[in-house]
């Protein structure tokens, strides 16, 4: 049935939000009278506001996962630093580090890293953004496997704590223990001491005898911290025995008919007499003559040994010393070797040329030396070496 006015009523949708009657919208201008109003939102509207929202909260829910990210990376990067920095279990073996001239933090992290006395060179040089890292001098350093960073920043900041020690060929325990008084926690007296007091011997050495000239090691020694006098000794010992072991000492001095120690003694005469290489069988070859003939063999090395010399000239005063390390005065060896030989200088006097030499002077700048089998030979040998200014 209808109603009077025409159309029926405008039926609301039951989800429309009226507004308050203060509230209601104005239908504007140029509206139709009399035309139906809407209540409730523009639906559009609507969509647009609660999808600005949503962006904003993925935002930030983004913000947060990155900010809870970088304090997982800081906080797993400190423990990881830090476990680096103090590791665990006891510290390893002791080895060598040597730091080049011109190196770098960032070169000795790597080569410390290598050697394993750290874990991670990285982690070092992270680590040491935070400390004080001390800078790094020239030269070798003893670290322990397995150290930790403040460990290792305390033996770079004492500075280098390995030093080498060099036994030359021709020197002899008191020269040696000079050398030994130049390093750190040593001293020369109380090295010349205990290498002369027969407490360490060597096994070529003979019964009663303590000196130990002739029975060291040549080369370079490696000194580590805490390293004693008698560890040291002990090397140089124990190197000689080496190096005679390996040039056959007791089966050549055999077949020469002599002990090994007269062998080594030779040697230490040829090693002072020779100068250079080519020189050595030949002048070894003299020695034996001149003991095979029972003459003096009349060297100025030995009688410089008596004076605590290496060198220079020999005087007619010098000649005439008593003492039995004058091979002027006295026929046969010397009681010692007068100086340590060089496994070359082993070698030669094992295995001398054939020859009847009995007398050598030095006839060329460079150290040549000319042999001959008579004294006439001898003196006209002499007299080349004067006109050449060598005597």
């Amino acid at each position: 049935m209808s109603s009077t006015g025409g159309e029926g009523p405008v039926a609301v949708p039951e989800d429309a939000v009226p507004y308050a009657e203060d509230e209601l919208p104005d239908a504007g201008a140029g509206a139709t009278p009399g035309a139906p109003r809407i209540y409730g939102r523009d639906p559009h509207a609507e969509s647009d506001g609660d999808g600005r929202g949503r962006a904003r909260r993925r935002w930030w829910i983004a913000i947060a996962v990155v900010v809870v990210l970088g304090l997982a990376i800081l906080v797993g990067g400190y423990a990881w630093v830090d476990s680096e920095a103090n590791p665990s279990g006891p510290v390893g073996p002791q080895v060598i580090v040597t730091v080049p001239a011109g190196s770098g933090v960032g070169q000795v992290a790597g080569t410390l890293a290598a050697k394993r006395v750290i874990g991670s060179s990285l982690a070092y040089r992270i680590w040491g953004q935070f400390h004080s890292v001390p800078g790094v001098q020239t030269g070798s350093y003893a670290f322990e496997r397995n150290s930790s960073f403040s460990a290792v920043d305390r033996v770079l900041a004492a500075g280098p704590n390995v030093f080498p020690l060099q036994v030359l060929p021709g020197f002899t325990v008191s020269e040696v223990a000079q050398r030994v008084g130049q390093l750190p926690g040593h001293g020369a007296r109380a090295f010349g001491s205990l290498a002369t007091g027969g407490t360490l011997r060597s096994p070529w050495e003979p019964a009663g005898s303590a000196n130990l000239d002739g029975l060291l090691g040549t080369g370079v020694y490696v000194v580590v911290p805490g390293e004693t006098d008698a560890q040291l000794l002990t090397k140089m010992i124990d190197r000689f025995d080496h190096q005679a072991g390996a040039v056959g000492l007791t089966a050549g001095s055999a077949r020469l008919g002599l002990t090994p120690y007269q062998v080594i003694t030779i040697a230490s005469i040829v090693e002072k007499e020779g100068v250079i290489a080519k020189n050595l069988g030949p002048v070894a070859r003299v020695v034996m003559n001149r003991l095979g003939k029972g003459m003096p063999l009349q060297m100025d090395s030995t009688v410089l040994y008596s004076e605590g010399r290496d060198g220079g000239p020999v005087t007619s005063k010098d000649l005439a010393l008593q003492t039995p390390y004058n091979t002027y005065v006295n026929k046969g060896l010397t009681p010692t070797p007068i100086c340590f030989p060089a496994p070359a200088v082993l070698q030669a006097t094992l295995d001398p040329p054939s020859g009847s030499w009995l007398y050598f002077v030095v006839v060329q700048p460079d150290g040549t030396e000319a042999f001959s089998d008579t004294y006439a030979g001898q003196l006209a040998n002499e007299a080349l070496a004067k006109q050449r200014g060598l005597a």
